[in-house]
This record gives C-alpha cells, structure tokens and sequence, in this order.
C-alpha cells in the first residue's frame, strides 16, 4: 500500500466559515472525493464563530455610518485568518469570497492549482470590514454578476474548478486540454453510443476515423459556439474587445 503524501507537499484548501458542518459538501463526491480520501488534496474549515467576541461569540457588528444589514468584524476574522494561515508556505494567496470580486475563470483555477494551497473566506451578511482585507492583501474574487447569502457555494465551486486540475485527479489528463474555457473557446459537441436516436445521427464525420478531419470538425464547432453563445469570448480571442 502507498503511503499519502506528507501535509507540506499536499494541496491544502482552508475555508473560513460560519458553517464548517458544509464542508467538505459536494467536493467529498466523485474525483473531487476520492482524491481527498486518497490525500492527493487536504481541506480544512475554520469556525469563524471560535473566535466570536464575548459570551455569545458575536461575529458581527452594525455598519459603521448606518445602514442595513451586519458586517463581520475585524477582531473577529483577523484572529481567524492568522490561524487558518498559520501553516502557509510559497504561494498562498487568501481570497474573500465576494460579488464585487474579479470574476472567477479557468486562468485563475489553472493558477491556483500551482499554488501550495490557498485560504479562502466566505462571507455573510453585508460583508467584512474593509481593513481586514487591506491588512492581509486578500484578493476578492466572485462566481458571477449575482449575490449569494453566504461564500461557501462559491468556495466549494473554486475549489473543485481547481483541484480537478491537481496531477492525478482525473483519470485521463488530456480531459482539461479541450474542454469548455482551457484554450479561451466553449468546448465543442460530444457524442456516444447510440450512432441515431429520435431520428438523430452523430455526425458523419466523427464516425469517419479520419483524425484530422475531426479535429477540424471540432475546432470550427468550438469556435461557431462560442460566437453564438458568449460573444464576449469570442471578442477577447479576436480582438475586437
């Protein structure tokens, strides 16, 4: 039996939550779920209520200026991050899971993945107070244009972007090399047994064994796709943007 790697030369991902119980959710499935079990990735959650202030372990105050809603303090999630980075080492960025963030992207899955691990904080309420993100450089990154009630599906969606891309999590590497956003275009059709069904045939060509056709079959399926459906990709790989 192969011994598990060392924690230092594991991917860690450790996530800073209210609702550590959602961890390890979706990601303790499939590849994502297997690798863990096999340590070929580590999670870790931290109970941001731990560190709370006072007998009710508070963890939010009102806005300072007024205003709706709550926000997480500082001397709350200070403390949090300094022990959920306590083990950091090489690159280890500390992102805040935020909609007003960079939208998150294959690049950045691509880019984490080369990281030693990475701290990621879920937000709650109307947010965190802006000067625990400026004292620890934290980068605020979001799925989309749309607000959640918390990060932790957005954290859990980054982390399976990411460690799907690990060496050895997927059975066959070449996977991540055409699918949807890897070379900046949607991924082309797919197709499997039966050869027709409701009347509709796979593609002639790709039945052709003819590799070279094929790939070019795919290629200008990738690219008529991607044009239809997101014109900003397209404008980006053209430069029309």
């Amino acid at each position: 039996m192969q011994d598990k790697p060392a924690y230092r030369d594991v991917w860690q991902a450790h996530v800073i939550t209210l609702f550590p119980d959602l961890f390890p959710g979706v990601l303790g499935a499939s590849l994502t779920g297997k690798a863990l079990q096999d340590g070929t990735w580590q999670m870790h959650t931290h109970d941001l209520r731990r560190f709370g202030i006072g007998k009710h372990r508070n963890v939010d105050d009102t806005p300072a200026g007024g205003g709706a809603g709550m926000v997480l303090r500082a001397d709350v999630v200070g403390p949090a991050v300094e022990a959920a980075t306590a083990k950091a080492r090489g690159r280890w960025p500390i992102l805040y899971m935020s909609p007003r963030g960079r939208r998150f992207d294959q690049a950045m899955a691509a880019d984490l993945a080369t990281c030693q691990g990475v701290t990621m904080l879920c937000g709650r309420f109307e947010g965190v107070d802006e000067r625990v993100i400026e004292h620890f450089g934290m980068t605020e990154v979001s799925l989309g244009d749309f607000v959640m009630t918390g990060g932790e599906l957005a954290a859990q969606a980054m982390i399976d972007a990411t460690v799907r891309l690990l060496p050895g999590v997927l059975g066959n590497a070449d996977s991540t090399v055409e699918e949807s956003h890897s070379s900046g275009l949607l991924e082309h059709p797919q197709y499997t047994r039966p050869p027709e069904w409701e009347g509709r045939e796979i593609p002639p060509v790709l039945m052709s064994g003819n590799h070279k056709e094929i790939a070019k079959w795919r290629q200008a399926e990738a690219e008529r796709i991607t044009q239809a459906r997101r014109p900003d990709l397209w404008a980006r790989r053209t430069g029309d943007s």
